[in-house]
């Protein structure tokens, strides 16, 4: 899982070629100067800082006072900011174009830099993505890198044994990072799956078959497990007789019957096997909240999606609050044994993963991501964890640690400049003051610029 995914030139946008810093002449070196550094090495912050960058890695870190940038470098004041590593959205979703028609794809990948998105995990692959990664790799387009799933793995594209065997093989060959799970999968084909993906050394992760049930599903040794799925039906007792089958969105109809006594076991054999969570939280807020499609479509950030996209959002948002099994004292409850999870993964430090799943009903790239951290906030998350969860967390799971997601000599130059303290009040992640994304300064003007564009465009 060491594929990077890095830059496009965007030709409707604009996008400068690399090796240039964004709305600047090409420089030597960045230096953000007398700024506080928020490393993510531990909970701690590095004051009155000058950090250096040289080509795509962070060359050295230091008290302002003793390290002065050479001549002709790009002297960023950092003075009252706070510079801290980059955010990876850990479930993202990269549209795929029609043909020789790349202006979506590059509309995407700005919103999620625009939000200080460095990394993204694809949670749908399909070949183009393959092929947007190899452009990436040659520096051509400035965005997040990419990781990418495999196309999806379900009850209708994997029905034997055989079939999983052989489209695991076929995507590890193609050079997909993962595999995404789906619903739908038998307890046979799923064994066969996992079987032959532990053999050919690939991920998988995603979603938790109700025949495989999330206690099987951590046992078998998930990457991740997204969305929280299955958890919600693990707290149900037996007693119960339940029909898994009818448990709705992420367990949403067996609110009432789960049982938050059996929590801390269930997140202790989560911990035990190492399986990392992306909780997607804010999705399961936003599509379970009293909120009208009319009023959710009304959200400041969907200026930059596509009217045909927010009238789809609506209609799904309607049909949600009109089914039956909807009722606002059970959202509530959900969501509140959904934070009591949360917690308890806190507490017994699960590995948290940093996503939100966009673009996907009420979730706009990139700014999905800040709602995200706000609901994990609202969970009872400190704002430390939240912050690991995107940065130093990521970069853990995939392998690469020093790499990204902490701010060290040597290290890829994926940076976030805020105007404000992100560890005392986490909405500070939501007033950016500039992105660099592998050594790329992009200031918060050339940023507005470029969504002001997307917004006329859909306007």
């Amino acid at each position: 899982m060491k594929r990077f995914a890095g830059i496009l030139c965007f030709s409707i946008l604009a996008w400068l070629c690399p090796g240039k810093v964004l709305g600047q002449a090409t420089a030597p070196e960045v230096a953000f100067v007398n700024v506080s550094v928020i490393p993510m090495t531990g909970k701690r912050v590095l004051r009155n800082r000058t950090v250096l960058v040289r080509g795509p890695v962070v060359y050295k870190i230091g008290p302002a006072k003793k390290i002065k940038p050479i001549d002709g470098a790009l002297v960023i004041d950092g003075n009252g900011k706070y510079l801290m590593p980059g955010i990876s959205e850990m479930h993202a979703h990269i549209p795929v174009p029609a043909v020789g028609n790349d202006e979506l794809v590059q509309e995407t990948l700005l919103l999620y830099l625009s939000n200080g998105i460095t990394i993204i995990r694809g949670m749908l692959g399909d070949p183009y993505h393959l092929g947007l990664q190899d452009k990436i790799s040659t520096g051509k387009v400035l965005g997040p890198r990419i990781y990418t799933s495999s196309p999806s793995l379900n009850g209708n594209t994997v029905k034997t044994p055989e079939e999983a065997r052989q489209k695991v093989a076929q995507y590890k060959k193609e050079g997909y990072d993962f595999l995404k799970i789906h619903p739908g999968i038998t307890l046979p084909v799923m064994e066969a799956l996992v079987q032959t993906a532990k053999e050919a050394g690939i991920p998988f992760a995603g979603h938790v078959p109700v025949e495989v049930g999330v206690r099987k599903a951590i046992e078998m040794g998930y990457a991740s497990i997204d969305h929280m799925d299955g958890f919600v039906e693990g707290l149900v007792p037996e007693s119960a007789h339940p029909d898994f089958a009818q448990s709705g969105l992420f367990g949403y109809n067996f609110t009432n019957l789960a049982d938050p006594r059996r929590i801390s076991e269930l997140v202790k054999a989560v911990k035990k096997a190492g399986v990392w969570m992306v909780p997607t939280q804010s999705l399961l807020v936003q599509w379970t909240s009293p909120m009208s499609g009319v009023e959710m479509t009304n959200l400041p950030e969907m200026r930059y999606m596509a009217p045909a996209t927010l009238v789809q959002w609506r209609i799904a948002k309607q049909q949600q609050l009109a089914n039956p099994r909807f009722n606002a004292d059970t959202s509530k409850t959900y969501i509140a044994l959904r934070q009591r999870m949360l917690r308890e993964m806190e507490k017994q430090k699960v590995g948290l993963l940093l996503g939100s799943d966009a673009p996907q009903v009420g979730n706009v790239p990139g700014f999905s991501i800040q709602r995200e951290m706000r609901a994990l906030s609202e969970a009872g998350l400190s704002n430390y964890t939240i912050l690991q969860s995107g940065t130093a967390n990521p970069a853990r799971f995939f392998g690469v640690e020093g790499v990204y997601g902490t701010i060290v000599r040597g290290a890829t130059a994926d940076l976030l400049l805020l105007e404000g303290n992100p560890l005392e009040d986490i909405r500070q992640m939501e007033r950016i003051a500039g992105v660099m994304s592998q050594g790329r300064w992009i200031s918060k003007g050339w940023l507005a610029q470029r969504l002001a564009i997307i917004e006329a465009k859909y306007r």
